[in-house]
């Protein structure tokens, strides 16, 4: 579902790291999930004083504070805690982040996650109303970015009689910026935690809520989220220069030292992780600038006007924009769900012994509960180090979905070369899929369910948390495109079964196929864009 680089590292798979100066200009969580510190917390903030109306005055002394008692964690070396924060738009322009600079962020972030079209995009809201896959009474917070002007009419005014063209969406909590802060044990994190918050009280930086997260890594070091299945398997792996002439990015090697070549399944460009680096479209991956003011202020913080127009600074080089969303998860309703869905197949099919909750539970996925693939006839076999493989493509071995059904969670999630019609177009459908991967960095919330089909009516789910640095192209398309999409791969009026709305699913079957209906079992509470700063970045705002 989600989670992200919560398994403990590949014996056959070195990792990568960035080379210097970028490893210590980059925070922590961009290269690492901090698989050795299981436990965190995620603190959202909100700035409790009038907002920047004149776009003067910063306002970053409690950052200052923050550095004495939770300072960000770099990429450059292994830490006993770390912490990481991102900003959403309305949070930039709170701490006085000039109205010239915020308007060089991409539109997908100073639009935010609750912008109208935004919303109908990732099938949260449709024609003003909040759909099933959103909790009752609609998301709990966000960071209330308002409208902007453009969208309200002529002159950014409304005349008499005149509507705006789009309403805002106001959540109950506003959220300027999100702390994350890992430790090894809940009391450690959560000690931590409130000393953070006592130092920031004072700089009227409050805590308006907190979400205790963990991997409870199973004993092979794998994570698994609520519903009980393997999760955080498959991640995009960045590689550096391939261009041969020194053209390409030689700011990332393999943590051995050895050039990060292309992964032949997972490879994706440096830029797709990190601004200011080479993207999938052989460009530096265009970021924010703020104004290279004679005082020097900004260079002496470290930016550099590396890939900025003359007289600015690169704000956005080795930063991202994170994708947040709080997802909650049923888990009673998923297991009693598909316990209704396998007894109605068996009704209808007294010859359908095989098919039980677990079976069908397993096909919504697509993989069984251990991680494996399900594949026409089995399971695709471990790897050299008895775990899930991940290095494989759906068209040569299972192009009709006869074993991971077409509709299943991780075809959609990453349809590979599965949507190529022939041999020959499905390199080229590969490399376009990796176009859109994210990476992920989530972690989940809420104790374990004793009993997987008695609702206990405890909060429980999924803190998503993705980096990229196109929003539109790749966490956007991926919810539109491919998990939302009703006619993904040839299908007909279907979303993801897992975390789409109420709806059908396809089973490929002997002698033709099984058609089972599916419940929502997956809510968002709230979510929104952020921006995560590089180190000399976070150091300008903190600057008087």
């Amino acid at each position: 579902m989600g989670e992200g680089s919560v398994t403990k590292p590949i014996k056959g798979r070195p990792s990568w790291k960035l080379k210097p100066p970028h490893d210590r200009w980059t925070q922590g969580m961009v290269v690492s999930g901090f698989s050795g510190l299981p436990r965190s917390d995620a603190l959202f903030l909100f700035f409790d004083w009038p907002a920047n109306e004149g776009g003067g005055g910063r306002k970053g002394a409690w950052l200052q504070t923050l550095n004495a008692v939770a300072p960000i964690t770099g990429a450059d070396g292994k830490e006993p805690r770390a912490a990481a924060i991102a900003f959403t738009w309305s949070g930039l322009e709170k701490l006085g982040l000039s109205k010239d600079a915020l308007e060089t962020f991409s539109a997908p972030f100073k639009e935010g996650m609750y912008q109208e079209d935004r919303l109908r995009r990732l099938g949260d809201k449709v024609k003003d109303k909040w759909q099933g896959t959103v909790i009752e009474g609609g998301p709990q917070w966000s960071g209330n970015i308002p409208v902007r002007k453009e969208e309200l009419g002529s002159a950014g005014e409304l005349s008499a009689g005149e509507t705006a063209k789009e309403r805002q969406v106001i959540t109950p909590k506003t959220v300027h910026a999100l702390l994350l802060l890992y430790d090894k044990d809940e009391d450690a994190v959560r000690t931590w935690a409130r000393l953070v918050e006592d130092a920031l009280a004072p700089h009227n930086v409050k805590v308006v809520q907190r979400l205790p997260l963990e991997l409870r890594l199973d004993e092979n070091g794998i994570g698994r989220e609520h519903f009980g299945f393997a999760d955080g398997l498959s991640q995009p792996i960045p590689f550096g220069d391939q261009s041969g002439d020194g053209t390409g990015d030689d700011s990332i090697v393999l943590i051995d030292g050895r050039p990060a070549k292309r992964d032949p399944w997972h490879g994706v460009p440096l830029g797709e992780i990190l601004l200011g680096h080479t993207n999938a479209h052989h460009e530096k991956a265009p970021g924010p600038f703020v104004q290279d003011d004679a005082e020097g202020r900004g260079r002496a913080q470290g930016l550099n006007p590396e890939g900025a127009p003359e007289g600015f600074l690169n704000f956005g080089l080795n930063g991202s924009y994170l994708v947040v969303r709080e997802l909650r998860q049923n888990v009673a309703a998923f297991w009693n769900s598909v316990h209704d869905g396998a007894a109605k197949i068996r009704a209808h099919d007294p010859s359908a012994t095989h098919v039980t909750a677990q079976w069908l539970a397993e096909r919504i996925v697509g993989r069984n509960i251990d991680g494996h693939l399900l594949c026409p006839g089995g399971l695709l076999p471990a790897d050299e180090d008895k775990r899930p493989q991940n290095d494989f493509g759906f068209f040569r071995d299972d192009p009709r979905g006869r074993g991971c059904p077409l509709g299943s969670h991780v075809r959609r999630g990453n349809p590979r070369d599965g949507l190529a019609k022939d041999e020959a177009a499905a390199q080229t459908l590969l490399d376009a899929a990796n176009n859109h991967r994210i990476l992920r960095r989530g972690r989940k919330y809420g104790t374990t369910i004793k009993d997987p089909r008695q609702d206990d009516h405890q909060e429980r789910g999924l803190l998503f948390i993705c980096l990229n640095t196109d929003i539109a192209r790749q966490f956007e398309f991926v919810q539109q495109t491919w998990i939302l999409n009703s006619n993904f791969a040839t299908l007909f009026d279907e979303t993801d079964p897992l975390v789409g709305p109420k709806g059908h699913f396809t089973i490929p079957e002997q002698p033709l196929r099984r058609i089972v209906e599916v419940a929502t079992f997956i809510r968002m509470a709230g979510g929104e864009y952020f921006f995560l700063p590089s180190i000399p970045a976070l150091n300008y705002l903190a600057a008087p």
